[in-house]
């Protein structure tokens, strides 16, 4: 592995400004405090995922997207594998779901991560705010305590 290529890629998404839509930074922000300075994780936090992010996800050896969902039940967690979306891509120049940008990473660069997660918490406000739904505060310590193990596995496995 190259020095400079992490072994763990945090890829979070969402806006701080949208109440339960800023768990993705939220969740970046509580990672920074709890593997610091990490040398084998990079962490990457935006309002929108990008098709730029490719290329870092097909030098990562596992990447874990995080972002709340409007699908789920507020609160519920989830942790699933993320294959490569199939079929021709389409290029979203303005936003680009985890299984595509996978995709973008295996057309372009011809390599994708070993492991590649995606972790949501099901939202119950995306309206104008700075707080979080009740039903994800009370979500937060499980979610954080599945981040926390999912890392230190995805750290360790790919050492």
């Amino acid at each position: 592995m190259n020095p400079e290529q992490p072994r763990c890629l945090i890829l979070a998404c969402g806006n701080t400004l949208r109440s339960d839509d800023g768990l993705g930074p939220w969740f970046a922000d509580w990672i920074e405090d709890h593997f610091p300075a990490h040398p084998s994780l990079r962490i990457v936090s935006r309002q929108q995922w990008t098709p730029e992010l490719a290329e870092e996800i097909a030098h990562a050896q596992s990447v874990l997207f995080i972002d709340c969902s409007v699908d789920a039940a507020p609160g519920s967690i989830q942790l699933l594998p993320v294959p490569p979306a199939s079929g021709p891509q389409a290029v979203a120049t303005h936003h680009s779901g985890a299984a595509e940008l996978l995709a973008l990473a295996r057309d372009l660069y011809n390599a994708i991560p070993h492991t590649a997660l995606q972790l949501t918490l099901g939202a119950g406000s995306t309206q104008l705010g700075e707080t979080f739904s009740p039903a994800v505060q009370a979500a937060l310590p499980q979610a954080c305590q599945l981040i926390e193990a999912t890392l230190s596995t995805l750290l360790q496995t790919s050492a």
